[in-house]
């Protein structure tokens, strides 16, 4: 997960800033995305769109670790890593505060020269990537109506090239309350089936499904992976596309050394889906955070983390969804006193970088009011969303 530091400077302006804010706290509690309604001339009601509060807003749009992030995307670019030490071979590459571990991960399955041409390409295609990447990491209100064009360019069963969304998908997340229900049937009857980080599905079928369109994960899962010989990371066949988002910028090493392995496509979501993620995960979350405790806005960030706060795989690959899927069906999703955290694990707690609980209150928006939900262009028209609990 991102852990990123954020400079003093940053800080300050922060602080000033989350203390002004503090000044609309009462306007933010009995103004926020509430329904509206006005008398028709038939004497009856309508519902008008939910007026967000613009304060919440740009609290919610403040990117805590944006200066830190953009300070290691520097790092990376312009570290001199074949210079680092003497040795022609090794396993680490040292610049800055980065050891990139290359170590047995080449293409022929050994270590890398460090005077060879495979070093000196993948360190381009490395500073391509990133370099790319942070040129397209900035806000796209639009970005849920581009989704499609991320499937159309990786040749991914299904997706033509007019943009034509998946008529029915499934994102099964990985909560134990799957195991209170035998729902494997209904999974696999969608036509797009997406599961998270790897969760294991053997031995499970009758709670889980078995079927499998895309693998979604963080890329930590991918970093681990990269570790073994020719990248395996395909618990679903290698034929399953994987798609993942850059939870550590350093990762682009591991997505360039096993990008050309993968037989089937092996893909990075669009920044600008993360930025939009990013944004709207914060909003519920700080919404549910002044309503509970009816702290100030700037006591927000030391109980979630500050610039360590983080959307959850699950969230990420939800919001991917409703951009190609005309249904989207979410499974997996929630807690239960009585069920485990994970269905296929003994894991009990949560990533406290994560708030669960402004997440459910975004997917209820998604099944009931849709419109609620801020950042998103008035242009996209979000899919029909069913929750299985």
């Amino acid at each position: 997960m991102i852990k990123r530091s954020v400079r003093p400077l940053f800080s300050v302006v922060f602080v000033f800033a989350a203390a002004a804010a503090t000044l609309c706290f009462r306007t933010i509690l009995s103004g926020g995305a509430g329904d509206s309604f006005i008398a028709s001339d038939a004497g009856l009601t309508q519902k008008l769109p939910p007026v967000f509060n613009a304060t919440l807003l740009t609290f919610a749009a403040v990117d805590l670790g944006q200066d830190s992030l953009k300070q290691n995307v520097e790092q990376l670019v312009d570290g001199n890593f074949r210079t680092a030490r003497n040795n022609r071979q090794r396993s680490f590459l040292s610049a800055g505060r980065y050891r990139l571990d290359i170590g047995a991960r080449s293409a022929r399955g050994g270590p890398i020269d460090l005077r060879s041409p495979e070093f000196y390409r993948l360190w381009l295609e490395f500073r391509r990537y990133l370099q790319d990447w942070w040129r397209h990491r900035h806000f796209d209100p639009d970005i849920m109506s581009n989704m499609v064009n991320v499937l159309k360019t990786s040749k991914m069963a299904g997706i033509s090239g007019s943009g034509k969304k998946y008529k029915t998908c499934a994102v099964v997340g990985n909560s134990g309350i799957l195991l209170n229900h035998n729902l494997g049937s209904a999974i696999d009857n969608h036509e797009f089936v997406i599961r998270l980080n790897n969760a294991r599905i053997g031995g499970f079928e009758r709670f889980v499904g078995s079927k499998t369109s895309l693998s979604f994960m963080n890329s930590n899962i991918l970093h681990l992976c990269a570790r073994r010989g020719g990248c395996f990371c395909h618990p679903y066949g290698e034929k399953v596309p994987i798609m993942m988002y850059m939870s550590q910028v350093a990762h682009f090493l591991d997505y360039t050394i096993c990008n050309s392995s993968h037989k089937s496509p092996l893909m990075i979501t669009d920044p600008r889906l993360d930025v939009l993620t990013a944004r709207i995960v914060k909003y519920y979350s700080v919404n549910r955070f002044l309503k509970e405790t009816g702290k100030p806005l700037e006591a927000w960030a030391s109980v979630h983390g500050g610039p360590e706060f983080h959307y959850s795989s699950g969230m990420q690959a939800i919001m991917f969804a409703l951009g190609v899927c005309q249904k989207v069906s979410i499974f997996g999703f929630g807690k239960s006193d009585s069920a485990k955290h994970h269905y296929h694990t003994n894991q009990k707690t949560e990533l406290s970088l994560h708030d669960y609980l402004a997440e459910y209150d975004l997917y209820q928006d998604l099944v009931k009011s849709p419109e609620a939900i801020p950042f998103v262009s008035d242009k996209f028209k979000f899919p029909t969303v069913i929750m299985h609990r």
